[in-house]
């Protein structure tokens, strides 16, 4: 409902004259960078994104369950009915399901006419090369498109907070720099689904299990330190630190 936003900006404006409290409104959404894009409306200086990640281990797991159930968050993910499933299979089987309608049906009823079956192709290969160099060329010759608009399917799955696209380190430190950036699905579970791993004795024997373990661990990383600018180092001789944190402290 983007019209929403109209009459919401009259309302919190007619309080604010009255001097009521802020903080009356909470606008829960998948997709509200997509939705906000479709209003006239921004509410720019009258609202505030909160972006709610899946479960992190932080949040759900005591210090004394972190041993045994780490594992189980890194197959499962952290959406909450993934997460809650009676066993790995019905996780398993609500993850595949969140795909299937996610691509099919939520992301054309925001707008953009992409087909279903070439988002999942590329979701596909996107958990294939889980946390490597993005190489488009690749991808658009795979999924029979141009660069261009492997950029834009990219850039929509980051902006619905399903892929994040990491930058490379950018700093002067006199040797030649890695330039290009590293994408992944920023739920495990979701990476997993497309491969079929259901559950800890399948993950980590597949080709794919060193770099998921790595973009769970990152993903815990980067949602603790919510302020900090993060990117990878890497140096042409390949070099390289697999996360890097600056804060607005100027600390690194």
């Amino acid at each position: 409902m983007p019209d929403l936003f109209t009459v919401l900006r009259g309302i919190i404006d007619l309080r604010r004259r009255n001097g009521e409290a802020i903080r009356q409104f909470l606008l829960l959404g998948s997709a509200s960078g997509v939705l906000l894009q479709q209003s006239s409306e921004s509410l720019a200086g009258r609202m505030a994104p909160l972006e709610l990640t899946p479960f992190q281990a932080r949040e759900i797991l005591p210090d004394s369950a972190l041993a045994t159930e780490m594992n189980s968050l890194w197959v499962r993910g952290g959406f909450p009915l993934s997460w809650l499933a009676l066993d790995d299979a019905q996780s398993l089987t609500w993850r595949e399901a969140f795909i299937i309608m996610y691509l099919e049906r939520d992301i054309p009823a925001l707008g953009p006419r992409i087909p279903a079956t070439t988002l999942r192709r590329m979701w596909t290969m996107l958990a294939y090369n889980q946390g490597e160099m993005l190489d488009q060329s690749k991808l658009a010759g795979a999924l029979a498109v141009s660069g261009q608009t492997v950029g834009r399917y990219i850039d929509l799955l980051c902006d619905l907070m399903l892929v994040r696209r990491r930058p490379a380190w950018s700093g002067n430190v006199g040797k030649r720099l890695v330039r290009t950036p590293k994408v992944y699905g920023r739920d495990s579970g979701l990476a997993h689904a497309p491969l079929g791993l259901q559950n800890l004795d399948s993950v980590p024997s597949h080709p794919v299990a060193g770099a998921s373990w790595e973009g769970f661990v990152i993903e815990q990383l980067i949602t603790a330190a919510a302020h900090a600018r993060t990117s990878f180092y890497r140096t042409s001789h390949g070099a390289e630190v697999d996360l890097v944190l600056e804060f607005r402290s100027g600390k690194t």
